[in-house]
């Protein structure tokens, strides 16, 4: 129970050296990429830039004790940064006090969720959630957050709540652009793109803060009006209670729960990505204990969620990862630099961190799989532009909650409008097919075969009737039996049940016969509970859909041309 619990307990006992030194490699690396990362969503975020810092060297640690993934890397990700950012500016009202109280809030109602849904065993909600609206929303996302960076290339003030807002506001200050900020930051962003596509996975990002760093501490450069991030404090974070009441609980819970779910998604998605290069398994129940623990210990140290992301992922595996001891590694590096290396960051331009966010962000867009899908399937072309455009429109908050909305809809559409197949033998076989699929198929006269390919649910019975009734209705001369073939519906529920009862009925009034083939046992229980099963006889499990028919012909003199 306890491995289940806490894996660590299970891959530490056998921890080789050779792991050991990989995982500290690993380690520095990602430090190198974390540490200008961090500063960068955290005032993405709005927040002091070391708060970003205390989510690796916090969120980290206590992920490497629960979490399932070997090379995942726990941290502030653009997304929730850009999403805290947005919500809480409006909610904080100019209070710097409550800004960080609401940050730390939105952390700790988040791991309450987390835990608690890890305890519910929900994990599999994240099936519910369509990678075809995650697609427009991590475009949507994307250019959002972008946007938000680009006035500091031009070292103009930017504004506006959501997309559209900000371009306008940003053409019309484009004149009172800082020409020497901008030809200073658009060269930094021209190594990053460079050094990220031809050395992908080495610390580029650590060697452009250093060099701008040091460029504005001794030329000239410093008093052309370049913003720095200024003093960091210089120590490991302290214990927080955040100064909320029951009030700021109810209002920022819907803010918590798109983060939580924005995180779990991303957490997961990027776990299994690079569990697939390795061959390892995710255990998802296990990663909303290991984000709910993490966050919680964030919320309590000056922090705002944290998230498993993609880009820090793949540097963490790209640096040589084995377990998530790296995660270890790079806290404890980062814990030393928190103690004795603050001051060197003083005079980091804030530009820097603009074009880090930019460059982090670039593979959110993804046009390959945009074009995929509009060749493959219009529909879902559809729902992406939808959710990206909507992201665009009211925000990244509204984007994922309506995200969500969007995979229910469109999970509920499936299923409320199943495939009713309607069958055929298969020539020279005692095996039937859906007939609109196989035309060579062989018609009995006399004989309806049909398929429901879904459970029988009270959302679905009334088109699956329609259906049926269509077709009944332009053979209703002819027809001596119909057979319901249940073998792809796994459930029905009373209003299914009902359903069968009455198609039962109707058909007996117009001296047509009905019978029910391959129903599985839940089905069967659920026709006994509902007293139907004595119309149709004895539905035997071993009978199958020709063993039906063949006996139920003879009954009613249809010829089925049986081999037997």
């Amino acid at each position: 129970m306890w491995k289940k619990f806490l894996p660590i307990t299970e891959w530490l006992p056998n921890y080789s050296s050779s792991s050991l030194k990989a995982d500290i490699f690993s380690g520095l690396t990602l430090t190198a990429y974390a540490i200008p990362v961090s500063l960068a969503y955290a005032t993405l975020a709005g927040l002091p830039p070391q708060y970003g810092i205390y989510g690796y060297l916090i969120g980290g640690l206590l992920y490497c004790i629960f979490g399932s993934s070997k090379q995942l890397a726990v941290g502030p990700t653009s997304a929730i940064s850009i999403l805290i950012g947005t919500a809480i500016a409006s909610l904080a009202e100019g209070d710097a006090h409550k800004y960080m109280d609401v940050a730390a809030l939105t952390a700790i109602l988040f791991a309450v969720m987390s835990i608690a849904a890890y305890f519910l065993r929900l994990s599999s909600m994240i099936n519910f959630i369509s990678e075809t609206v995650l697609v427009g929303f991590k475009a949507g996302a994307a250019l959002t957050i972008g946007l938000t960076q680009v006035p500091k290339l031009f070292g103009v003030p930017g504004g506006g709540h959501v997309f559209f807002d900000r371009a306008v506001i940003l053409v019309s200050q484009i004149p009172d652009t800082n020409l020497a900020l901008f030809a200073f930051g658009a060269t930094a962003l021209v190594l990053l793109i460079v050094g990220d596509k031809f050395f992908p996975g080495k610390p580029i990002a650590i060697i452009v803060v250093v060099v701008a760093t040091l460029l504005i501490t001794f030329t000239p450069l410093g008093s052309l009006g370049f913003k720095t991030v200024g003093i960091i404090p210089s120590g490991l974070p302290e214990i927080y209670i955040p100064n909320v009441g029951i009030h700021d609980i109810e209002q920022y819970s819907t803010l918590a729960f798109a983060c939580f779910l924005l995180a779990f998604i991303e957490s997961v998605s990027a776990a299994k990505t690079l569990a697939k290069k390795t061959g390892d398994e995710i255990d998802v129940r296990q990663e909303l204990l290991a984000l709910g623990v993490s966050n919680l210990a964030v919320g309590f140290a000056h922090g705002y969620p944290v998230s498993g992301g993609l880009s820090q992922s793949a540097v963490n595996e790209k640096g040589g990862a084995k377990t998530p001891m790296s995660l270890a590694f790079a806290s404890i590096t980062i814990a030393v630099c928190l103690l004795f290396f603050t001051g060197l960051l003083k005079n980091l331009p804030t530009v820097i961190l603009a074009g880090v966010v930019i460059v982090a962000i670039k593979s959110l867009v993804d046009f390959r799989e945009f074009k995929r899908m509009y060749k493959v399937n219009k529909q879902d072309f559809l729902i992406a532009i939808s959710a990206f455009l909507t992201v665009l429109i009211f925000g990244i908050l509204h984007g994922i909650i309506l995200g969500a909305v969007l995979s229910l809809i469109l999970i509920i559409k499936i299923v409320s409008t199943p495939h009713v197949a309607f069958l055929g033998r298969i020539p020279g076989s005692n095996r039937y097919s859906d007939l609109k699929r196989h035309p060579d198929n062989e018609k009995i006269p006399g004989l309806l075969l049909m398929r429901v390919e879904s459970p029988l649910l009270y959302f679905n019975v009334n088109n699956i009737n329609k259906t049926i009734w269509k077709e009944i209705s332009d053979h209703e001369n002819e027809l001596k039996l119909v057979v319901l073939d249940l073998s792809a519906s796994a459930y029905i529920d009373s209003s299914g049940a009902r359903f069968i009862k009455r198609l039962h009925a109707e058909l007996k009034i117009r001296g047509i016969s009905f019978r029910i083939a391959e129903a599985h046992s839940a089905v069967r229980d659920t026709l006994r509970v509902e007293e139907i099963e004595h119309l149709f006889g004895h539905i035997g499990r071993r009978d199958s859909l020709h063993d039906v028919i063949v006996v139920s012909a003879k009954q009613y003199m249809i010829d089925v041309n049986s081999h037997e």
